[in-house]
């Protein structure tokens, strides 16, 4: 049989199953066609007392006559255009988790009928886009089991009249499109909607499958004609990212049931309405994908536990089983931390006094994003990524690097820095920058698009162009990124949880046509220590499952605390509610919000901190309502009206920025007098935790302003204990290094070549070398006097890049 003739070639034996769909001598790749084995690669072994092999699902699932008809006909398709040879084409067929999890839907939606929920945790790897299609496709042609399934109106008639995918990706919305069309015999049964016209013209036209973005998803409700009586599947990508604030509200509103506006409604009527419109409504299910689901999407999408509380995923492709079947590669196989070291000193003569804890953090930020600390950074990010990345020509000479940063001021930082240093070497490649809007350093506005010489809608495309090796972020590309030709990463920012997760695995993305390999990806992390990622990785490894539902109690509390401040009376909050849901004017509704706010400001005389700990709380209430409000079984009235009020008065309350009081003095009275970088791990794998993981849902404790005594100490005494803490690896006090820095600088100023080669010289690079074979010298004189810093300067790079800029410095030439 000629290849182009089959659909699928498998290679089976007693344990595992792999496919191809096409044969290629000694280029055919085949991919695991497997169910997984403890949530990583391979086969479970057999139930106790079953006979037979790890393989036979394929026998008794996958090869039966039914279901080799039902793969050919709803999940193998060819890829290509219609003018394309057959054998150009490019056949696609599913692999066993995409093919078991669209099944398994189908059937649970056939038997349960409209307004389920199911989470599905895939991780990347795993082709959701075409697990995606092919559910999106089937959905629409899912008929009830019998007349007693919930929604239905015939076992004749589909279940549901449209399916909406929901994506905050733009490519994902047309692969779908052409997906549907090489399945579909009927022409036009998808649309994209980028409006709210489009929306609804869309859905009253009648089209099956309809795509979006959650960008343009939140359309008005008002004009959506008899949606409640329609049948909707929504399957979204992503479900973490794109459901949570106002866009994921309004599309429930216009899901959900709407009020005849001839019907003559109170203002009670309207809120409960308003209220069931961010509830998950009966005329929707919901289909959500994402790899790694947080506890309240857990929550919202997730199903009943078998046994216990709390709630599990619907279906699971684990990081894992990904990971060991070659789809992604592992991000923490080659992981380095670097810990910072650093001395400040007085520069004033006084002592004045200032809270010690927010002092000490104060410092380490000051420290951090000190624009010679982030010279030392760069250098040392170029001394690796230039000699082991661009040098070594990793991925066939077109490898790519992302630095991650603190904020926006220290992204432009350290993309000067990565400039500068990059200049003095001849411009090697390219760097670009991201971030939103515009932001003032050193008096300069900077924008993204003037730092990089090209529109900000371009930076993507522009990074993958071969000449731009670095891209330098804060927030922006940290998420929702592919670019398979990344393979290190230098990260100067606090991650955690799901941010980490999605962060580091922009390093993940597989590459064959650049033979990407897990030994190929680096990570060095000036922050975080291994323990802090594998912390945020470890509940996404395997499966993620919800120990308990959210206790809503918490609301409860932080109502009664709010209350009892005295800010708003509850006249004045039915008040506004009645006509805010009667949509008066702005101008009606405004001196509602400005009463409250003048008692907060003045008339309540609060002491600062009061006023801190109610505007915490009162924003506090607001998220978590906001949050909850879709998942309760129940509805509480006095919390929606609650919700809404303090949604308009939180941001009219001015609140005095207690944390930095009197600290922006205190940055005045210190300078930085060392720093330098000590290597923690080098290279280190790490290792995750193999078990299930159950992760607790968003109880947050009501919190507040107030921290009970603040401890002040004078400036010397925070300087001596900041210099405890961080300043490690010399064992000399902090006086000695001062004389002994001191010493060495003058010898280095009486070096014969310094005045000539050094302090004379304009050529940067060569006034470089000069110092350094200088420095080199003088180490080599003090071996013996200085043996402990000789060991350090001549064994630990970090050091010797720290001390060399340290001494540069000191010598004026900084």
């Amino acid at each position: 049989m000629t290849d182009f003739c089959s659909v699928v070639h498998f290679a089976v034996d007693t344990d595992e199953a792999y496919m191809t769909t096409k044969l290629d001598g000694d280029k055919t790749f085949f991919l695991p066609f497997n169910k997984g084995n403890k949530h990583g690669k391979g086969n479970p072994e057999l139930p106790k007392g079953e006979t037979g092999h790890r393989t036979n699902y394929l026998w008794n699932e996958v090869f039966t006559r039914e279901s080799l008809a039902n793969i050919i006909q709803h999940f193998v398709r060819l890829d290509g255009k219609k003018k394309d040879s057959l054998q150009t084409k490019t056949l696609f067929f599913p692999r066993y988790h995409q093919l078991d999890v669209v099944r398994k839907i189908i059937a649970d939606a056939s038997k349960k009928g409209v307004g389920q929920t199911y989470l599905i945790q895939h991780s990347a790897g795993s082709g959701k886009s075409n697990s995606i299609t092919w559910a999106a496709y089937q959905l629409i042609e899912t008929y009830p089991e019998d007349e007693n399934v919930p929604g239905n109106r015939g076992i004749e008639q589909p279940l549901f009249d449209s399916v909406i995918v929901v994506t905050d990706r733009r490519l994902l919305d047309k692969q779908i499109r052409d997906n549907i069309a090489d399945f579909s015999e009927v022409k036009n049964i998808t649309a994209p909607a980028y409006s709210s016209k489009e929306l609804r013209a869309s859905l009253e036209e009648g089209k099956k499958i309809i795509i979006t973005t959650i960008q343009k998803f939140p359309f008005i409700i008002d004009g959506i004609a008899d949606l409640s009586e329609k049948r909707f599947a929504v399957i979204i990508d992503e479900a973490h990212s794109s459901q949570s604030g106002s866009a994921h509200d309004s599309m429930n509103t216009a899901m959900g049931q709407q009020v005849n506006e001839e019907d003559e409604l109170d203002a009670q009527d309207k809120i409960v309405a308003a209220m069931q419109s961010r509830k998950i409504r009966g005329n929707a299910s919901y289909l959500a994908f994402t790899a790694t689901p947080k506890p309240i999407t857990i929550e919202k999408f997730g199903i009943p536990k078998s046994e216990g509380t709390g709630k599990d995923v619907f279906h699971l492709y684990s990081m894992k089983q990904a990971i060991e079947e070659g789809f992604i590669l592992d991000v923490l196989a080659n992981y380095t931390t670097l810990k910072s070291y650093y001395e400040i000193e007085k520069s004033v003569e006084d002592n004045p006094l200032f809270d010690s804890t927010k002092a000490q953090k104060k410092l380490r930020s000051y420290v951090e994003q000190h624009q010679q600390t982030i010279n030392t950074k760069a250098e040392i990010i170029l001394d690796h990524f230039i000699p082991n990345i661009v040098n070594k020509k990793k991925l066939k000479g077109k490898a790519k690097a992302m630095v991650i940063t603190q904020s926006i001021e220290s992204a432009i930082r350290y993309y000067k820095a990565l400039q500068n240093i990059l200049k003095d070497k001849g411009h090697p490649f390219k760097i670009a920058i991201a971030f939103s809007g515009s932001k003032k350093v050193d008096g300069i506005e900077y924008t993204e698009a003037e730092m990089n010489g090209f529109a900000e809608k371009d930076t993507k495309d522009k990074f993958n162009e071969d000449d731009y090796r670095i891209l330098v972020v804060a927030n922006k590309y940290l998420t929702g990124f592919d670019q398979p030709k990344l393979c290190a990463m230098y990260v100067d920012k606090k991650l955690q949880g799901v941010l980490a997760v999605q962060a580091l695995s922009r390093l993940n993305r597989s590459a064959n046509k650049l033979a990407k390999k897990t030994e190929d990806l680096f990570v060095l992390d000036f922050f975080n220590s291994t323990n802090d990622i594998k912390t945020s990785f470890d509940p996404f490894y395997t499966a993620t499952s919800l120990s308990e539902a959210t206790d809503v109690n918490v609301l409860h509390e932080l109502k009664e605390v709010l209350d009892d401040v005295g800010v708003y009376e509850w006249t004045e909050v039915e008040n506004f509610n009645e006509k805010f849901f009667n949509k008066e004017d702005a101008q009606v509704l405004s001196p509602i919000i400005e009463r409250a706010a003048e008692r907060f400001v003045s008339e309540l005389e609060l002491e600062d901190d009061e006023k801190a700990d109610f505007k915490i709380k009162a924003k506090q209430f607001v998220k978590i309502y906001g949050q909850m409000a879709a998942i309760m079984p129940f509805e509480i009235l006095e919390w929606e009206k609650l919700f809404w009020f303090l949604k308009f008065l939180v941001p009219k309350l001015p609140v005095r920025p207690d944390a930095l009081e009197g600290l922006d003095e205190l940055l005045e009275s210190i300078d930085l007098s060392t720093y330098g970088l000590e290597r923690v791990r080098l290279n280190e794998a790490i290792d995750l935790d193999e078990s299930e993981s159950e992760v607790d849902p968003q109880n947050p404790n009501p919190r507040g302003a107030h921290g009970g005594e603040e401890d002040h100490d004078p400036l010397d005494l925070i300087i001596q204990s900041f210099n405890e803490r961080w300043f490690q690896g010399w064992e000399a006090t902090p006086e000695n290094q001062r004389v002994k820095f001191i010493s060495l600088t003058k010898s280095i100023q009486a070096h014969p070549d310094f005045q000539q080669k050094v302090l004379e010289n304009s050529d940067e690079q060569n006034k470089n070398l000069a110092f350094q074979k200088i420095l080199d010298d003088v180490m080599s004189k003090q071996r013996k006097q200085e043996l402990d810093l000789y060991r350090l300067y001549a064994k630990d790079d970090a050091f010797k890049v720290a001390f060399f800029d340290t001494m540069k410095r000191m010598s004026s030439l900084k």
